[in-house]
């Protein structure tokens, strides 16, 4: 049965390949009067790439009143012989006019998948998942939680970049198990051959780092690489956070724990040092 009374529909959601497929392109299908859309899905196990006559074909031609379409799609898909090797610019090549002004998307071959985005510009979803080294120079004005992953390092300028690209961000997640370049690390940890600027974060309130190389905690929580003058949320191994703080101890990473009010600590041992409180005053 159609659902003709829809006139607007949002959808944000993570599923397997198989869900998309059954569940959710038939629902879409019977929007037959809709006339805003509004796509953010994360799609595992995926066996192709959704390129625009994917979206066209199995989405659009069904929706005649269709007037504003907003998309995100992550997918994880998975290699084998018949994968096909695309560029940005053949996926974008396959866009009508009639889909979106304009779209970009992130392509990044993986040893055992392809992770891939494909998204509507302006981007309008306030949540952006799984970005990698390789994502483009475009200001995400709406985006306040974010998930970077990668197996290459996230180096400074990397977070340079996010900063500048992501002005409101709140709620920040690094998956990321490699260190970063050790003579950066070394110079920019020597106050006095101090380099690199001082990244911004001035909305920054949630840090997860569970998932993270113990440079990322260095990173984010030494002053003279990371401003977060708001962070009140922190998850992070315990055994990270003694080697940053140099058993907390270390000026150059007070300031940023200062307001942490929530503490997640992984692998935590149950008795601290009075340094440890003086160090977190707010908890």
């Amino acid at each position: 049965n159609n659902l003709p009374d829809l006139k607007c529909f949002h959808l944000q959601y993570d599923c397997l390949s198989d869900t998309y497929d059954r569940q959710i392109l038939p629902i879409l299908r019977r929007m037959s009067n809709i006339e805003a859309l509004n796509l953010h899905l994360t799609i595992d196990k995926q066996t192709k790439f959704i390129d625009g006559k994917h979206m066209y074909n199995e989405i659009i031609v069904h929706m005649s009143r269709l007037r504003a379409f907003n998309f995100y799609f992550c997918t994880f898909i998975r290699l084998n012989q018949s994968t096909q090797n695309f560029s940005n610019d053949d996926i974008l090549q396959t866009f009508p006019n009639m889909i979106c002004q304009k779209a970009d998307c992130m392509i990044q071959y993986r040893c055992f998948n392809v992770k891939y985005h494909l998204f509507s510009l302006p981007f309008m979803f306030d949540y952006l998942s799984f970005i990698d080294n390789t994502f483009p120079n475009i200001i995400f004005n709406h985006v306040i939680r974010l998930v970077l992953d990668d197996g290459i390092a996230f180096e400074h300028e990397f977070f340079m970049r996010i900063a500048s690209s992501f002005p409101l961000l709140k709620v920040l997640h690094v998956l990321n198990h490699m260190p970063q370049s050790p003579m950066l690390n070394k110079i920019n940890s020597n106050d006095n051959q101090l380099y690199l600027p001082v990244i911004e974060y001035p909305y920054l309130h949630s840090l997860d780092l569970e998932l993270a190389h113990h440079d990322y905690a260095e990173q984010f929580l030494n002053d003279r690489k990371v401003h977060l003058p708001h962070l009140t949320k922190l998850t992070v191994y315990y055994h990270d956070l003694k080697i940053v703080t140099r058993n907390f101890t270390n000026s150059r990473t007070r300031f940023n724990c200062m307001k942490v009010k929530q503490l997640n600590l992984c692998c935590k041992t149950s008795i601290h040092s009075e340094d440890f409180y003086a160090y977190f005053p707010s908890l």
